[in-house]
């Protein structure tokens, strides 16, 4: 279906490109719902845990946030901490764009889309992560400007709200226009996009910078008053985004015929060895300060990694994540990890989990035990809270497979013709 419609463009629609655009979303929409039987039964699993996730945030939305086990105390949890590991992981896709287009990496050129796509997908899962914690979403308009009060450019959430939508349209406009000239069959013209591609990269790192100022900002909470968080931040993203693009690229040479050259799944090996290393680094500093020299940054440190007082609800967590980067490392330092091994797909995994659970759970709760009056008010997830986010995740990872489903295509049919690279 997808070569006839693509044989069908006649030269009138290519000289007029907005006259077939029409073609091509139709084109797409037949594509991202047309596979086999894997395909299908995939896209049914995601729907239905969607679906779940939706209807357990309307229970919340009509019952309100006493559903979740958030508090006066600790008014920040599971969603914030998805928001926040989520930012990176769009960050994270920068890493291919560096050296596809700083570097001119002709084989990372060939993969650099499924980064951004990847990209696109998290900051959707990002949006909805803030959305899901409002306990009157019907008050989200306060945060347009104009009709709303959006306090720019004094509040640092608007400058969240604003790069993290930036970012979002980039990314759109980049992908949307290397997939609609390759369905002309037309070369891509650069002033079209490479400009937006260098300003990806600048804009990537500025979203998590934003996302720690955000939370460093606040000095009431002593445990994310540290200039190291930032930079702890896109550390830990340049290890996340480009684990979890290894993972998609992996299952892409698994199950379609869009095959992906060794060399850049090698080129992000090497960025999570140095952004690790260095996160680590950081991690150990950080340890250091809290502990020797104690006082308030130390307590809410004391609470996570050892508990307080009888309270040991975030042990469990915090020493996950630190086993989890530590044998994620150690396994990306070994040789089998350059190659196409199960090695690297382990390692892969347990970077992921170990930087979601030390940028989420390990870092925003905390933030908030021992409260400003001392007290100490544990904070666990509820089912609520855990159906809502296993809904944004699913939503997610549909929004990505069709992104990627309709990359595949356009890239396949292009290589089957001889096309030019991007």
């Amino acid at each position: 279906m997808s070569s006839e419609i693509t044989q069908n463009v006649s030269r009138e629609d290519a000289a007029h490109p907005i006259r077939s655009y029409p073609k091509f979303l139709w084109w797409g929409l037949g594509e991202a719902t047309n596979g086999g039987l894997l395909f299908y039964l995939w896209m049914f699993a995601l729907t239905a845990i969607a679906l779940v996730g939706a209807n357990a945030w309307a229970v919340q939305v009509a019952d309100g946030m006493i559903l979740t086990n958030m508090t006066d105390h600790v008014s920040w949890g599971l969603y914030i901490a998805n928001f926040t590991f989520c930012v990176g992981l769009a960050a994270g896709g920068v890493m291919m764009v560096i050296p596809a287009y700083l570097y001119d990496d002709e084989e990372m050129h060939k993969v650099v889309i499924v980064g951004e796509a990847v990209a696109i997908a998290a900051i959707v899962m990002c949006t909805l992560s803030v959305v899901v914690d409002l306990g009157r979403p019907d008050r989200f308009w306060h945060l347009f400007p104009i009709i709303g009060r959006v306090n720019f450019p004094v509040s640092m959430l608007t400058w969240d709200v604003f790069v993290l939508n930036g970012y979002l349209l980039i990314n759109l406009h980049i992908v949307g226009y290397l997939l609609y000239m390759r369905f002309l069959d037309r070369k891509p013209n650069p002033k079209w996009y490479v400009p937006f591609v260098f300003l990806s990269i600048f804009w990537a790192i500025s979203i998590h910078t934003v996302t720690a100022f955000l939370y460093c900002g606040l000095g009431g909470r002593p445990f994310w008053n540290t200039a190291l968080l930032a930079p702890r931040f896109l550390a830990s993203a340049f290890v996340s985004g480009p684990a979890f693009i290894i993972l998609v690229m992996r299952i892409l040479r698994i199950t379609t015929e869009y095959s992906t050259p060794p060399g850049p799944a090698r080129t992000l090996i090497q960025i999570i060895r140095v952004a690790m290393t260095v996160n680590l680094l950081m991690f150990a500093s950080e340890l250091f300060t809290m502990f020797y020299t104690g006082g308030a940054h130390g307590a809410s440190a004391r609470y996570l990694l050892f508990g307080s007082h009888g309270h040991y609800g975030l042990v469990p967590w915090i020493w996950t994540a630190i086993v989890c980067n530590l044998a994620g490392t150690v396994l990306f330092f070994l040789p089998k990890a350059l190659e196409r091994s199960n090695i690297r797909i382990v390692a892969c995994l347990l970077c992921i989990v170990g930087i979601w659970i030390e940028k989420g759970m390990g870092l925003i709760v905390p933030g908030f035990i021992p409260s400003t009056l001392h007290e100490i008010v544990e904070y666990a997830p509820s089912l609520v809270e855990w159906k809502v986010t296993a809904g944004i995740w699913a939503f997610g990872f549909l929004l990505l497979t069709v992104m990627l489903k309709l990359i595949v295509t356009v890239f396949t049919h292009e290589q089957s013709r001889g096309g030019q690279k991007s």
